[in-house]
């Protein structure tokens, strides 16, 4: 079988795993959910990098010398639920804007594997269904501890955390102030500083 040089050679009614990702040559950066391909958006807005800075490089300061990493997009995590965890049965992997691994074991050369303890992902208009249906169950159902949702246009932010294996709504930040994350305590974000320049 040829190389896949581009995303037009996918057969995006197949099922794919992993080990058939790894393989594909192209640049275009794709995800793969329960085996089947989904495009990602083109290059973020202005307004997207902002914001995904923001939480980075704040995330990123505090947790200097501390056990949990923080990642942005592209990074590949591989999304697992019970069973064998190699390449070729693993079939969801997911680009979060944000995310943060507090699990060292779940850290590789090839990007986490496993859920990782928050994720951020900040919705553009071609995502937001995607973000907030599709990816939310997803993260859910793979035991994502803490997810947050940012809206640029609505200048909020919805805060998930799992509880008994459901997502319960910590919070909603619509307005200046501190924010704080379940996950990382001692972390405060401020909703001005996300929206700042937006």
């Amino acid at each position: 079988m040829p190389p896949i040089t581009s995303f037009s050679q996918l057969d995006v009614s197949k099922t794919y795993s992993y080990a058939d990702y790894l393989t594909w040559q192209f640049d275009e950066l794709v995800e793969l959910v329960k085996g089947k391909v989904r495009r990602m958006s083109p290059a973020p807005r202005r307004a997207h990098q902002r914001i995904s800075g923001y939480f980075f490089a704040t995330t990123y300061t505090h947790l200097l010398n501390q056990r949990c990493e923080v990642y942005h997009a592209p990074f590949d995590v591989r999304l697992t639920t019970a069973g064998p965890t190699g390449d070729a049965q693993i079939t969801t992997v997911v680009q979060p804007d944000i995310c943060v691994v507090c699990d060292p074991a779940k850290l590789d050369d090839k990007g986490c594997l496993g859920s990782p303890d928050w994720i951020i992902e900040i919705l553009s208009p071609s995502t937001a269904a995607y973000d907030t249906k599709e990816k939310f169950d997803l993260y859910e159902e793979s035991g994502v501890t803490e997810y947050w949702i940012v809206f640029p246009g609505e200048k909020s932010i919805a805060a998930y955390v799992l509880e008994n294996g459901r997502y319960k709504a910590r919070g909603t930040y619509f307005a200046p102030g501190d924010m704080l994350v379940h996950t990382l305590p001692g972390l405060q974000l401020q909703w001005e500083r996300v929206f700042e320049g937006v």
